[in-house]
């Protein structure tokens, strides 16, 4: 469990000197992956028993030196095992950075851009992100004390970033300043020559730190000098291939994949930044979202404000007719006033005009009214009826559908009766009239 920073007991190092000797060659890709010492009789001879124990071992001194070269050849192509090839020599170490080895690949890293006097250095701590930020005031304070104390030095954390495998990577800068009130920061190489002194480097391994680097700029002979020379186990072919293929050579740098545990830690690394990137989409999506909300807000205000400003203007206008009418009080109207005046009074007969603009707009106010009036029809609500009801009422209609058709059918009966009593009154009438002449 992490104790903490200040659980652990943290010597102070040495006052802090700037004669410190300056490591210009060391950066984030600098720091030995691409260095290519001068090659010495040892290496010399491990090359010669290498080429022994994979093309003619001399162990058996029978057919069985073939199986074991093929053998010997296996495990150089998979950059793990020993190769015994000669009873009197030791047996060769196969590892990955042989030139033998299959598993191999090339990448692409961003170069860093930041200036030696910008005094970046990175510490990467075998701690969780949560924990560092929990403690970073005692980190700070260890390493103040690391850097001797000195009230004249500050330490001021850049940065702090997660890493795969519950590690965090903390970029810290320190600021000296000088009795004159001028304060300046201590260059990366300087700060990290420092840091890799051996009591001082004990004494950052306590507070947990597995690795540190000065993040400095390469200079073009540095960027030349690691594209000239593939880096010791990696085939000029693919070294040249991989510089062809280099899709910004402005800003990236080709770096060697030896192994799959290289391959699995550069694939966490991708996860790590996939993650911070999609949480830093979230927080820019929220931030969108709330501009838009008050966007909406102050558009809305906008609209209030023009209204106030135009009940303001009309207010401001009455004031002023009000205002020059008591000015104009007593006096004879004026030339340009009485021109004013002819011109209202025009605009006044047009609009009055039956078939000016008064008649359009009473026209255009009716379709209006139209309009608005069948729109209102049409958005009436409609009614449901219960179904119970709906049948009783189909009941009734029909009850006064059956007495409508009884009552019809007694009125063409006394109707038939009528035409009956008619047409024995006209047959009467003739025989009345007999009888009397």
């Amino acid at each position: 469990a992490f104790g903490g920073f200040g659980t652990t007991t943290t010597t102070a190092g040495p006052a802090f000197s700037f004669s410190a000797p300056t490591n210009t060659g060391t950066s984030a890709l600098g720091s030995g992956l691409f260095s290519q010492p001068a090659q010495t009789p040892a290496q010399s001879n491990q090359l010669i028993n290498t080429a022994s124990a994979l093309s003619a071992p001399t162990l058996l001194g029978d057919e069985r030196d073939a199986i074991l070269a093929k053998w010997n050849q296996l495990q150089a192509f998979w950059g793990t095992g020993k190769g015994y090839f000669n009873n009197n020599i030791a047996p060769v170490e196969f590892t990955q950075e042989n030139p033998f080895c299959r598993f191999k690949a090339v990448g692409y890293s961003l170069m860093p851009n930041n200036k030696d006097e910008d005094g970046l250095v990175v510490l990467v701590f075998n701690r969780k992100e949560i924990d560092i930020r929990s403690q970073q005031q005692q980190l700070v304070e260890s390493l103040h004390k690391i850097l001797g104390g000195n009230q004249t030095l500050t330490v001021n954390v850049e940065g702090v970033k997660t890493m795969p495998d519950d590690q965090t990577e903390v970029i810290i800068y320190v600021v000296e300043r000088s009795p004159n009130g001028t304060s300046r920061r201590v260059p990366a190489t300087t700060l990290y020559a420092h840091f890799e002194q051996a009591n001082i480097k004990s004494s950052l391994q306590q507070l947990g730190v597995s690795l540190s680097m000065a993040r400095t700029e390469l200079s073009p002979a540095q960027v030349k000098q690691l594209l000239q020379n593939p880096p010791a186990g990696v085939d000029p072919i693919i070294w040249e291939q991989a510089k062809v293929d280099n899709p910004d050579p402005d800003k990236l740098i080709p770096v060697p994949m030896v192994g799959f545990k290289e391959l699995l830690r550069r694939l966490k690394v991708q996860d790590q930044m996939t993650k911070q990137h999609q949480t830093r989409l979230d927080i820019i999506s929220e931030d969108i979202s709330e501009l838009q909300k008050n966007q909406t807000t102050t558009m809305a205000k906008i609209a209030q404000y023009k209204r106030k400003l135009m009940a303001l203007s009309h207010r401001t206008l009455q004031v002023l007719i009000k205002q020059e009418i008591q000015r104009k009080s007593g006096y004879a109207i004026q030339a340009d006033e009485e021109q004013l005046r002819v011109q209202l009074d025009t605009i006044q007969c047009e609009l009055n005009a039956p078939t000016q603009f008064k008649g359009r707009l009473n026209e255009l106010m009716s379709q209006i009214r139209m309009q608005n009036h069948f729109g209102a029809v049409r958005a009436e609500e409609r009614y449901y009826i219960d179904a119970d009801l709906l049948r009783e009422i189909k009941q009734h209609l029909k009850q006064q559908q059956e007495g409508l058709s009884h009552l019809i059918s007694i009125i063409k009966d006394d109707l038939e009766d009528i035409k009956l009593i008619e047409h024995g009154l006209n047959e009467s009438i003739p025989i009345r009239g007999g009888v009397f002449s």
